[in-house]
C-alpha cells in the first residue's frame, strides 16, 4: 500500500457517481481532507471485526467484500467498484473484511472530519444514504442469483447485474449495435466464489451460453451478451425489470441513432 497527499483540481470527486450532485463547496472540504491511497491486488483494505479510522471511495479497481463464516471459510460476499462508498461512520466494528480483487486506488478520507462534515451537510448525507440503499438492492440481487440452483442460471443472473448495477462503471458495460459487451473484472477464482461454485463450472456455463446463442466470448473476461431476454428467463423473474433498460441501451447504439 503506498498513500500520498492529493490537491483536487476541481472534478475528480464530482466524476464520481456518489459525489456528482454534491455542492462546490462541499466537495472542496472533501478535496481538503481526502488523500489518494493505492493498494496492489491481495492487499487487505480492512479487516473483520475491526474499526476503520476512514470512509473510502473506490477510485479504481475492484474490492471484494469477505465475511468469515464458522467452518473457516471465506466467501466474497460482494464487490465494491469505482464511486462506491464503504466505511463504518456510526462507532462499531465492521462485520467484513474488504480486500483488494485488482490494483486500486482509493480516496481516503479520516473518520471524524468526514462525519462532522456529514453531519453538517445534507447534500453528503443524501449522498450517502443513496449508496447504502445502492448497496442493499446489490445485496439482494446477490442473494437472488447465488439461490439459484443451476449455476448457468447464476452466470446469467450475473451478467445482468454487471448491466445494471455496474452500468454507471464505463468501463465495465459498454452497449452497441451487436450486443452489451461486459468486463468481468474480477478473476475467475473471485468469481466463482462469489457465485457460489468453481471455476471450471463457471467456464462450462459460459460456454454453454454462447453454444445456444445468449453470449459470446470474446475474451475469457470479455463477454457479448446478444440475447438479453434469454438470459433473464435463465436468472428468473426477478430480474425481468431490466429488459427494457438493456434493450434502450442496445437501441442507442444502433446505426444511424
Amino acid at each position: 500500500m503506498s498513500e500520498k497527499g492529493y490537491k483536487g483540481k476541481g472534478g475528480v470527486l464530482k466524476a464520481l457517481p456518489a459525489f456528482c450532485d454534491l455542492r462546490p463547496e462541499t466537495l472542496e472540504t472533501l478535496e481538503k481532507m481526502l488523500r489518494l491511497v493505492h493498494y496492489r491486488t491481495g492487499q487487505v483494505v480492512s479487516y473483520e471485526g475491526a474499526q476503520s479510522d476512514f470512509v473510502g471511495i473506490v477510485a479504481s479497481g475492484v474490492l471484494r467484500i469477505q465475511k468469515t463464516l464458522m467452518d473457516g471459510r471465506h466467501p466474497i460476499v460482494g464487490l465494491l467498484v469505482e464511486g462506491d462508498i464503504f466505511g463504518r461512520i456510526v462507532d462499531g466494528a465492521t462485520d467484513f473484511a474488504i480486500e483488494v480483487a485488482t490494483d486500486a486506488h482509493v480516496f481516503a478520507f479520516p473518520h471524524e472530519p468526514f462525519e462532522r462534515l456529514l453531519k453538517r451537510s445534507p447534500d453528503l448525507d443524501r449522498a450517502f444514504l443513496l449508496n447504502v440503499l445502492n448497496e442493499l438492492d446489490r445485496a439482494r440481487d446477490w442473494m437472488v442469483i447465488v439461490s439459484n440452483p443451476k449455476i448457468i442460471n447464476r452466470v446469467a443472473g450475473f451478467l445482468l447485474m454487471m448491466c445494471t448495477r455496474f452500468l454507471k462503471v464505463d468501463h465495465l458495460v459498454q452497449p452497441d449495435h451487436s450486443g452489451i459487451e461486459v468486463t468481468i473484472p474480477v478473476s475467475r477464482l473471485d468469481l466463482a466464489q462469489l457465485l457460489g461454485t468453481w471455476p471450471e463450472s463457471i467456464s462450462r456455463a459460459l460456454h454453454a451460453l454462447a453454444d445456444v446463442g445468449d453470449i459470446e466470448i470474446m475474451a475469457p473476461d470479455r463477454i457479448l451478451i446478444r440475447n438479453a431476454g434469454a438470459l433473464a428467463a435463465k436468472a428468473g423473474e426477478e430480474e425481468g425489470h431490466s429488459i427494457p433498460t438493456l434493450n434502450e441501451m442496445m437501441a442507442d447504439k444502433e446505426p444511424g441513432r
